[in-house]
């Protein structure tokens, strides 16, 4: 990012857009080995649950078939009863194992990238041995952040759904309306608590808070900037759920007929494909929106001071850097 720090402040939606595009094609060496490495595997992981997925399913379905036209305490029964278990259990485990991989290398992911672009803008010598070194000393703090927001993300979907019954219950003859308000509101609070999310996963890569201090600290940056971050989650998780939907559609529930082999496999490919770039730019975009936000507070980030942190993380062991040392003086317009 070569803009100057009262600049960076007025980047708007489509200038954090462009300003990203430009970090990707202009360091585009070091993209490419971030997204082989761990962006194509993530995406890889994330579509060949879905077809896995809609497989045991399959299986466990013609099983639940079968068991129903069959009589009640044969033999047979009990080979099927415990079949179906068998298989339900299979898909459970296959759940969790996918949830561990997928969430392992989303969060090295998000550090590569993220440490990439302050590398960037602090105009470092950037390798991606650095990178890769850097990688599994982040990882952690980034774990105890998701965290976090998962637990908010709970408690408040929870809260949701018994306002919804509430209402469903106590107010019949007006649930139809104030359900579908009730439905918006929580659209809207869901992309806002996403928005918060995606920036207490840079400042816990740059900064010494994580978890919920990182929480905290993206509530009060993001103030100024909310609808355009709450903007850019829209608008990157819009295609997320079209490739999705498509691969649903043409490669997991497609014609199995040989003739039409070929084309479920162009699709698959096109949709792997495509979601990657979408992981690599959304992870480039919340990064830029991190520096936007500090710049729109008057927040100056001294490029030193956060060369130096980003060092840290190259030294045998990590010890998080204090504030003061990060924290940035405010400047004057």
């Amino acid at each position: 990012m070569d803009m100057e720090q009262e600049e960076i402040q007025f980047l708007g939606l489509f200038g954090i857009y462009k300003e990203s595009y430009k970090l990707i094609f202009s360091f585009w060496k070091i993209f490419t080995k971030i997204t082989l490495t761990l962006i194509l595997p993530l995406s890889f992981i994330y579509l060949a649950h879905m077809e896995v997925s809609d497989f045991l399913k399959r299986r466990i379905w013609l099983t639940e078939v079968r068991l129903d036209n069959t009589q009640v305490g044969t033999s047979g029964y009990h080979k099927l009863s415990d079949l179906l278990s068998t298989e339900r259990d299979y898909l459970i485990l296959f759940k969790v194992v996918y949830f561990i991989f997928y969430f392992i290398l989303s969060l090295l992911s998000t550090s590569a990238v993220v440490y990439t672009v302050a590398c960037i803008y602090t105009t470092r010598n950037l390798t991606f041995r650095n990178v890769m070194s850097v990688v599994p000393k982040v990882w952690k703090r980034l774990m105890i952040t998701f965290l976090y927001t998962f637990v908010a993300m709970f408690a408040y979907t929870a809260t949701t759904i018994s306002v919804i019954v509430s209402i469903a219950y106590f107010l019949e003859d007006i649930a139809g309306p104030l359900l579908f308000l009730t439905l918006i509101l929580y659209l809207i609070g869901l992309i806002y608590l996403t928005a918060v999310w995606n920036l207490a996963c840079v400042i816990s890569v740059l900064e010494e808070s994580y978890g919920l201090q990182a929480m905290i600290k993206s509530r009060t940056l993001i103030k100024g900037k909310i609808l355009i971050a709450m903007a850019i989650c829209v608008m990157l998780n819009l295609p997320l759920f079209f490739v999705q939907s498509m691969f649903q559609r043409l490669v997991v529930h497609g014609d199995w007929r040989s003739v039409e082999m070929v084309n479920r496999v162009c699709y698959a490919i096109l949709c792997f494909l495509v979601l990657s770039m979408l992981n690599l730019f959304g992870l480039v975009i919340q990064t830029v929106i991190y520096f936007v936000c500090k710049s729109y507070h008057h927040e100056n980030i001294d490029k030193i001071a956060l060369s130096n942190h980003l060092e840290v993380y190259l030294l045998a062991e990590y010890v998080p850097l204090k504030s003061k040392d990060v924290q940035l003086e405010e400047y004057r317009v």
